[in-house]
């Protein structure tokens, strides 16, 4: 997720300094040559490492296990609180007093490759290769390097509630649409004036964002007759007065009064519904359209958080090593059990506990329709555009007449370098 988009997390003053020794996880204890370090002549080794609020006692408990394991390093660890969202743009502001290893969405990768900042994951890559989905390895893959090791999905699926619609029903939005909740129940909620949210419908109606495979920055086709079908189909949406914008948490609201049948949202949104909505909450992938002549599933972003290593870090091994043992099995089943954070672990999707869990399965069965967020740096250029967009249909700017224009319109933004 973009940085404006993510507020799983707050911001911070708190730092502290840790002291230990660190090392790598048992099951990657393959040393390149030439490596000296050992129990007997430890190699002195300091690293900062930046961690969310939630999960600041669980990076110290990693902290102590990681050096437990890996007597050949004696490290100081200074950790720091600091959020998802904000830790891009302070590596961007400051690399060199920047954490040797954090979290940062995979979307970042490519600006912050181009911008020389992260150190790729070389490490024991091909044990890494078997422990994550290829989905998850792409996402935070540039020109066929990993510069982080995915740990959870960060994208959106759809919440429902049981009263009003049935797990059949809510397969297919036209189905959801078309049924009577009442005059003051709403049908459908989501974030279309919203940059990371729009895109699923263009996606669906066959459009695509920069070229095929997403690395072509001069190539989008959202001005096509598909992308004009996709654009009309959003109009006529955000006309229906059964769907309400989802904004300053109005939708949630209304989710929770049982007065609204379904919102898009994510992970972050599931406690306070199921407070709220309790066995009468639902969770699936994003329903069915039916746009430009063909039914397809709404295919959002397909984004993950991953732990990065900053390339001017002075130990590029250990924080490789370090950013792996955060990422591996054990320590994303930990995450989950403490704050129930998604994992990414092949070996995972088979736990009873996790899959138990609706929003996990709802997330995890969306990446099945998901599209990869572009990794290119162009990028950059589609935010601004696209949300222009969403929030000109939203607030009835943009109609059916003058759609055609202002598609036209984002197609050449969206190609344009005019980030830089």
């Amino acid at each position: 997720m973009r940085k404006r988009l993510l507020a799983l997390t707050m911001m911070s003053a708190l730092t502290v300094t840790a002291f230990a020794g660190c090392g790598s996880d048992k099951s990657n204890t393959q040393k390149p040559a030439g490596n000296a370090a050992s129990a007997e002549n430890p190699q002195a080794v300091s690293l900062k490492l930046w961690t969310s609020e939630e999960d600041y006692e669980l990076t110290e408990d990693m902290c102590a296990r990681f050096d437990e394991a890996h007597p050949e390093y004696k490290c100081d660890f200074e950790i720091t609180i600091i959020n998802v969202d904000e830790s891009v743009e302070q590596l961007e502001t400051d690399p060199d007093n920047a954490a040797d290893v954090f979290i940062m969405p995979s979307g970042s990768i490519p600006q912050l490759v181009e911008e020389g900042l992260v150190y790729p994951i070389t490490y024991d890559a091909d044990t890494l290769k078997g422990l994550y989905s290829e989905g998850a390895l792409d996402a935070c893959s540039m020109n066929g390097e990993l510069y982080g090791v995915p740990f959870t999905p960060n994208s959106w699926f759809m919440f429902y509630n049981k009263k009003l619609f049935n797990a059949e029903e809510v397969k297919s939005l036209e189905t959801m649409m078309a049924k009577d909740l009442g005059d003051d129940t709403y049908n459908f909620s989501c974030s279309l004036s919203n940059s990371w949210y729009i895109e699923a419908w263009f996606y669906a109606a066959g459009c695509t964002l920069f070229g095929e495979d997403g690395t072509t920055p001069d190539d989008c086709t959202w001005n096509n007759a598909n992308g004009l079908a996709a654009g009309e189909y959003i109009i006529d949406l955000v006309n229906n007065p059964k769907y309400i914008e989802d904004k300053d948490g109005i939708a949630g609201s209304l989710m929770k009064e049982g007065k609204l049948g379904a919102i898009c949202t994510g992970t972050w949104g599931y406690p306070d519904l199921l407070e709220a909505l309790g066995d009468d909450l639902g969770a699936v992938a994003l329903p069915t359209v039916e746009i430009a002549g063909k039914t397809a599933n709404l295919s959002n972003f397909a984004d993950y958080k991953c732990f990065a290593v900053k390339s001017n870090t002075s130990a590029p091994l250990a924080a490789q090593q370090l950013a792996e043992f955060f990422a591996n099995e054990e320590n994303q089943l930990l995450r989950y059990q403490k704050n129930s954070t998604p994992p990414t672990a092949l070996s995972l999707t088979d736990n009873a506990d996790i899959m138990s869990d609706i929003s996990t399965c709802a997330l995890l069965a969306q990446t099945e329709f998901a599209t990869p967020q572009p990794a290119i740096s162009q990028i950059n250029a589609y935010w601004t555009p696209a949300e222009a967009l969403g929030t000109g249909i939203v607030n009835g700017e943009i109609t059916k007449a003058n759609l055609q224009e202002s598609l036209d319109s984002l197609v050449q933004s969206v190609t344009t370098k005019a980030f830089e």
